[in-house]
């Protein structure tokens, strides 16, 4: 087998090849290195006129001259960028033989060994061909050397004093120094629209702070080129104020900035005048550009701080099982609402996952010193007695609120809810049970196995009631009957209402007439009601206090054993509008109230015998 013989020349067929290649690549090289160095000299003019544009623009030159000097500064800057960019026009790009040209040279080679490459042999005399192929070869072998080298624009010959230099150190310096204001600063160049507005043109601007906050309007221009407020200067104000720009006679253009964002008007403005609103949410600027005159407005924007509540002293047990809390309300403008929380302590409530509370705990709102308190102590009386969590292990909260919606808290205070005081066992055993099953639902066969208890031996409890027994029996089947949590809380409404038939009898309507007259007459008071109406509602209160009186004189004579507790259980307590005290021997209560309106003092008095045991 014979195989084919390899032909010596096609080596170097391939080297002269690869050097055609190289040799195309360093041409083009050389003609973009000449095209850099012909165009970068008027590029770099072109951008130091446009750097020397931004270093004026940063620095706050358009906004301190005026709307004239503006035009003609931004010309001077036009014509320079156009001197700059003149001699582009001349520019061409360079031809193959310049190419050549650059590689000759940077070759270091004698006989021009780029341009040899391109020549052509006219003569087809073999003995020139062959001394032609020899040359072409050997300059191929040597083309490694040629180079285009690196552009050189000489811009040291254009620039001789390095302007360029000092350009770029003042343009990062005032970079720095506008810092957000940089868009808006460059825009000032362009700001021309003060030239062609007419000259009787008015503008009135100014802030309107808040209703909640009471603070007046602030005036910061009353006319053209009038400020009231200086420019340099930010001007505090609410966070929220309303900024409103009216101008008459012309056209309204008005540039913010930062937190000052543009709002729609709520009202239309009077005829024949332009009016613009913004919302001051945060720190920002404002500027008048048409018509002209008008400095730039800065604003500090001055967050409304929330509302501070605390206990002015420990909550206070009253009578039959009031609570009484003393707080003291502090806030920057004023807090319009108030409120007490109270949340089921763990050691009571065993807040886990297993706990059902049928009920909510309490929460009412507080009473406020003033209508929009800033600095006060106030003071609210609230009867918890019924409520399911009477008795129980709480955590207070107070809330304050004002009108921009900022809350503020008081520290987490633990307390007992105060509670009625029963004193018969079997009332008591059943506000037991009833607090049992208000606070967790899932405890309900618990409660049930209670009551049925009490049901074994009723003669122990009630020997002479047997009208309680069926009440407790009734509520026992009631309780053993209720599959919702709705039907427990009817339950638990039913023991409450058992438990104090059992205590007072028949007494505990009226006393609710009473306590309800009470309360009529006490609101009346505080919201500074007419004489006419204080009067009904004392008439009412006497009416509801003699029926009181009635019903328990006939509980006593029916009942002599209940004159074996005090009727005072707890000590009178002063309220604003009131005065009671109590006797050691004798329990006395009057309590006395005047009518703001009027100097007449309507009077009434309590007198019941105590006999100690």
């Amino acid at each position: 087998m014979s195989g084919a013989t390899p032909d010596p020349s096609e080596p170097a067929r391939d080297a002269n090849a690869i050097s055609r290649l190289k040799l195309t690549q360093a041409l083009q090289r050389a003609r973009y290195a000449i095209a850099w160095e012909r165009g970068w000299p008027h590029l770099a003019r072109l951008l130091t006129v446009i750097g020397l544009f931004l270093v004026v623009s940063w620095a706050g030159l358009w906004l301190a001259l005026p709307f004239v000097v503006r035009i003609v500064g931004f010309g001077a800057f036009v014509a320079l960028a156009l001197g700059a960019l003149f001699p582009l026009l001349r520019f061409r790009w360079p031809s193959r033989e310049q190419g050549l040209a650059r590689l000759d040279r940077g070759s270091g080679i004698r006989h021009r060994p780029a341009t040899a490459l391109t020549d052509t042999l006219v003569t087809q005399d073999p003995v020139a061909l062959a001394l032609w192929q020899a040359q072409r070869e050997r300059t191929l072998a040597s083309i490694r050397r040629i180079r285009a080298g690196l552009p050189s624009p000489r811009l040291a010959i254009h620039d001789p004093w390095a302007l360029r230099a000092l350009v770029v150190v003042l343009l990062v310096a005032t970079y720095v120094a506008a810092g957000d204001e940089r868009a808006m600063r460059v825009a000032a160049a362009f700001d021309w629209n003060g030239v062609l507005s007419p000259a009787n043109v008015r503008v009135d601007a100014w802030v309107t702070p808040p209703i909640y906050t009471g603070k007046p309007p602030i005036i910061l221009s009353a006319a053209n080129k009038e400020a009231a407020m200086p420019a340099a200067g930010p001007l505090p104000v609410p966070a929220g104020s309303t900024l409103i720009v009216r101008s008459s006679g012309g056209s309204l253009d008005v540039v913010a900035g930062g937190g000052v964002t543009e709002a729609v008007p709520a009202e239309q403005p009077p005829k024949g005048t332009n009016e613009k609103h913004f919302t001051i949410a945060g720190d920002g600027t404002a500027h008048v550009r048409a018509p002209s005159g008008q400095p730039q407005w800065k604003f500090t924007a001055i967050p409304d701080r929330a509302p501070t509540i605390t206990l002015a002293k420990d909550p206070e047990r009253q009578a039959r099982g009031s609570l009484q809390m003393s707080y003291k309300i502090e806030d920057d403008y004023g807090v319009n609402e108030a409120q007490a929380h109270f949340a089921a302590r763990p050691a009571e409530a065993k807040a886990t996952a297993e706990t059902r509370p049928l009920f909510a705990p309490p929460q009412f709102p507080l009473v406020l010193p003033n209508a929009r308190t800033r600095n006060g102590v106030g003071q609210t009386v609230k009867d918890l007695s019924e409520d399911p969590y009477a008795g129980a292990d709480v955590t207070l909260t107070l809330t304050a609120k004002d009108e921009a919606g900022n809350e503020g808290k008081s520290e987490p205070f633990n307390m007992r809810l105060p509670e009625r005081l029963f004193t018969k066992p079997l009332a008591r055993a059943l506000i037991e049970q009833r607090r049992i099953l208000a606070l967790d639902a899932n405890k309900n066969s618990d409660v049930f196995t209670a009551l049925d208890a009490l049901l074994i031996a009723p003669e122990l409890f009630m020997a002479d009631e047997a009208g309680q027994y069926l009440g407790l029996y009734s509520v026992t089947r009631q309780i053993e009957a209720a599959h919702t949590d709705d039907a427990l809380r009817e339950v638990v409404a039913s023991l409450w209402a058992l438990a104090v038939t059992i205590e007072d009898g028949n007494i505990s309507d009226v006393d609710k007439a009473l306590r309800a007259a009470q309360d009529a007459l006490k609101q009346a008071l505080e919201r500074g009601a007419s004489d006419e109406e204080i009067k009904k509602l004392t008439q009412d209160l006497r009416a509801a206090l003699d029926n009181f009186m009635r019903q328990l004189a006939e509980q006593l004579r029916n009942n002599p054993q209940a004159l074996a507790r005090p009727l005072c259980r707890a000590p009178a307590t002063r309220t604003p509008r009131g005065n009671c005290s109590n006797s050691s021997s004798r329990c006395w209560k009057t309590c006395r109230w005047r009518s703001p309106a009027s100097p007449a003092t309507t009077t009434w008095s309590r007198r019941s015998t105590s006999l100690a045991t």
